[in-house]
């Protein structure tokens, strides 16, 4: 186990347990008060927040075997499952998008009396525990993706609990009943804002495009700033994991250039500008290069 994902499990996995914890015993005081009062609002941000624990646990599934030695079988190890897990966390809050409005779209067409006070007292709860979650996300919600996936639905929750809150609250002054099932929509909207650019970001990475933090431009103008470097070309940049960047080129170099000492210093270079873990780098002669080139 590499040690940047040993220091990951160790930071996280308390905090992933913690989060998971506190929001499996809100869902069941949403789903109790929910079905009690027959609020679709409550009701969604359970369906919401079911999605959410299972993202947590995904993901810290996939924290923990990213750190697996590898094998002969999978010889990368099993860093790309993060990537999968991003997806699927992904998909899952879309899946749960559609549920929420389905509920939504029939409580317009047969709407019921819910409980204003009761919504707003529930929902109040859930502030305090997805803002509680999503800060222990925080720090290192811009080195991972999978942890950005759990910083921001937890603080997507937070936001749409408020806004459960504000419906409550509507309800109680106005009696008007379809204040519910439009805060039900609103909630939809949020998840599916929040959940695309951790989908797109998930495909792009899983379609070994350049991770979004390296700019291949500037790498291509570090190697050509390099005295010792002649030439380079079939330069890729791609994700080994969220949390973990490859690259691989072919230099011709210099003739009077040490290989091994040059080699060890840009791998060095790489690592520390451009936070590229592993580096795959591949010397040529002039000629071909040029044989390739012909």
């Amino acid at each position: 186990m590499s040690h940047n994902h040993a220091s990951h499990q160790k930071t996280y996995g308390k905090a992933f347990a913690f989060g998971i914890g506190l929001n499996v015993a809100y869902i069941a005081v949403e789903v109790v008060y929910g079905l009690m009062i027959d609020s679709s609002a409550l009701l969604a941000d359970a369906g919401h927040n079911t999605s959410d624990v299972f993202s947590l646990v995904f993901a810290w599934f996939a924290m923990s075997v990213a750190g697996k030695r590898p094998s002969k079988k999978y010889t990368f190890g099993l860093r790309r499952s993060t990537i999968l897990v991003s997806i699927l966390n992904a998909l899952l809050l879309f899946g749960a998008a559609g549920l929420i409005g389905w509920e939504a779209w029939q409580k317009f067409y047969d709407p019921v009396e819910v409980a204003g006070q009761t919504v707003m007292l529930v929902a109040g709860v859930g502030i305090i525990i997805n803002t509680a979650t999503a800060l222990l996300f925080m720090k290192g919600q811009k080195e991972d993706l999978n942890i950005k996936g759990a910083f921001l639905h937890m603080a997507a929750d937070a936001a749409v609990s408020a806004g459960v809150v504000l419906s409550g609250l509507l309800i109680y002054q106005t009696g008007v009943m379809w204040i519910d099932p439009a805060t039900s929509l609103i909630i939809l909207v949020v998840i599916v804002y929040s959940t695309w650019s951790l989908f797109t970001d998930s495909i792009n990475l899983a379609l070994d495009a350049v991770p979004d933090n390296i700019d291949i431009e500037e790498v291509e103008q570090f190697l050509s700033e390099k005295q010792a470097i002649k030439s380079f070309h079939d330069l890729h940049i791609w994700a080994m994991s969220t949390t973990e960047n490859a690259l691989s080129v072919h230099l011709v170099l210099k003739d009077e250039t040490n290989s091994d000492d040059f080699l060890r210093d840009i791998k060095q270079e790489l690592r520390e500008l451009f936070d590229i873990d592993y580096s795959t780098i591949q010397t040529e002669e002039a000629d071909m290069e040029d044989s390739l080139e012909g």
